[in-house]
């Protein structure tokens, strides 16, 4: 805490934000089924902020999305604010999931309560199949651990939010929901990928920053040293 709010912690955490901010202002595709609305290239790397900063990097995220929510205007309405959740919990699990296993429930309860939201709305019923996408976060707390894994458990996690809450609010019919079975499965391989070079990148931007400058960067953020590229 003391580092953080230290002058060059304030330093880290401003520039995060403001690259969040940027980066949801750049489209990466549209969202089916509701018009002008995108996926943003904050869906590459917004969830590592939680492996950097832990608490913070999720409170930074937060805070990137409700200034970006007071920019575009959009209505206060409780929908629009549970929306603003699927990055959250997606920097949550990407933090936390460093171990395997049962190290962390919630990252396993969060997909469950999400399959069971899904099933409970008509079309949701009719493409059930389409919430078994969720049981990716789950297996990968139970496989090696490796980034991309990681990675691919942080974009279903927010996915699986994201969809469930567009489910019970949004009504589809299960073949609009069979119909994005592809297309889901394309960019949520994407978005990990992304994550992954993200993280990768980041990581090794902050130890040639703490190389150049000497600043002790590991009092402020934590370093991955397994993904440091001349360690």
């Amino acid at each position: 805490m003391k580092n953080l709010v230290s002058k060059r912690g304030i330093v880290f955490l401003t520039l995060f934000v403001v690259l969040t901010l940027v980066g949801m202002e750049i489209n990466f595709s549209s969202i089916i089924g509701m018009d002008n609305q995108f996926f943003t290239l904050f869906q590459f790397f917004g969830p590592i902020a939680g492996a950097f900063l832990g608490l913070f990097g999720i409170i930074a995220v937060l805070f990137a999305e409700l200034i970006n929510f007071a920019l575009v205007g959009k209505e206060v309405t409780a929908v629009n604010l549970l929306r603003l959740t699927p990055m959250l919990f997606a920097a949550y699990y990407f933090s936390r999931n460093i171990k395997t296993g049962f190290s962390d429930k919630l990252s396993i309860v969060i997909p469950v309560l999400a399959m069971i939201a899904f099933w409970s709305t008509p079309g949701g019923m009719g493409a059930w199949y389409y919430a078994l996408f969720w049981t990716i976060p789950i297996i990968a707390k139970f496989l090696p651990d490796r980034l991309f894994f990681r990675s691919l458990g942080a974009t279903f996690t927010a996915h699986a939010i994201g969809s469930s809450l567009w489910a019970l609010t949004v009504p589809m019919t299960a073949a609009q929901w069979a119909f994005l079975v592809p297309v889901t499965a394309f960019e949520r391989a994407l978005f990990a990928i992304g994550i992954s070079a993200s993280f990768v990148l980041f990581t090794n931007l902050f130890n040639a920053l703490d190389n150049l400058m000497n600043w002790d960067i590991n009092r402020f953020i934590r370093i991955d040293r397994r993904y440091v590229l001349n360690a």
